[in-house]
């Protein structure tokens, strides 16, 4: 676990290839922190903050394309975060309208697949045929899998797939006995989406906030001293660069 400060993560380098193909992740999971700081620092109000992170999604999509990422997972509205104020509620479901009426098609242009994952229950029924739409009208793409976590939580969706399990033991269509990790994974919101190989967190923060917690168990984390709407494209290579010279082992020694 590497924590990023200071200088060093606010003047990265330049960027540039990542070199070895088989060091690029295929899976980097970024939680957005820092939108509030950011506008409070500039004595503005919290959805300027918002905004500006929008903007900060646009250009770390396009440096995950550049730089061979295939699977990129962002951390948008967390289940807890239904308890902020209303006002910044509504600023963030309106920040969320926006987007998925006015990005979309250009995600979809770019091949970027979008999926989503949470309890999308709670949002208005406008807003959940919005995300239907999303996700339907870029499912043929390939370029980029992208998945926003909305109204997520780990360990909701982890007791979620408990659920799912105890109700299938006791209708008989599944065998306790035989239950094992991969079935278990099954039973979670990111079926079909590989474990993140790298998890970032964005303002100088250091823990998971309950995000991905099952499906991080052995990706690399890596803290950034950056608040997430001044996160750009020197600071994903930069977080590129520091996984490549990582040793993963997964719990073995090596030989």
């Amino acid at each position: 676990m590497v924590v990023a400060r200071g200088a060093a993560a606010r003047q990265a380098p330049e960027p540039a290839a990542t070199g070895d193909a088989g060091r690029v992740p295929a899976h980097v999971a970024i939680i957005m922190d820092g939108n509030g700081r950011w506008a409070a620092a500039r004595d503005l109000p919290r959805v300027a903050g918002h905004r500006a992170g929008a903007q900060a999604v646009r250009r770390t999509i396009e440096a995950a394309i550049r730089n061979g990422v295939t699977w990129l997972t962002l951390y948008a509205f967390s289940s807890e975060n239904w308890r902020r104020p209303v006002s910044e509620v509504l600023d963030l479901t309106g920040l969320l309208r926006h987007y998925l009426r006015n990005e979309v098609a250009e995600l979809a242009r770019q091949g970027v697949r979008l999926r989503f994952i949470g309890d999308l229950s709670r949002f208005d029924p406008d807003v959940q045929a919005d995300l239907r739409a999303a996700a339907r009208d870029t499912a043929a793409n390939t370029r980029l899998n992208l998945t926003i976590a909305l109204s997520y939580g780990a360990r909701a969706e982890i007791v979620e797939a408990a659920r799912r399990i105890a109700a299938a033991a006791r209708s008989g269509t599944l065998d306790p006995a035989g239950l094992d990790e991969a079935a278990f994974g099954a039973m979670l919101t990111t079926d079909g989406i590989p474990d993140p190989d790298l998890v970032l967190r964005t303002s100088g923060e250091q823990r998971l906030s309950n995000f991905l917690l099952w499906q991080a168990a052995y990706a690399e984390l890596l803290f950034l001293d950056v608040l997430w709407p001044d996160f750009a494209e020197q600071h994903f290579v930069a977080a590129l660069e520091q996984f490549a010279r990582r040793e993963r082992r997964f719990g073995a020694r090596p030989g």
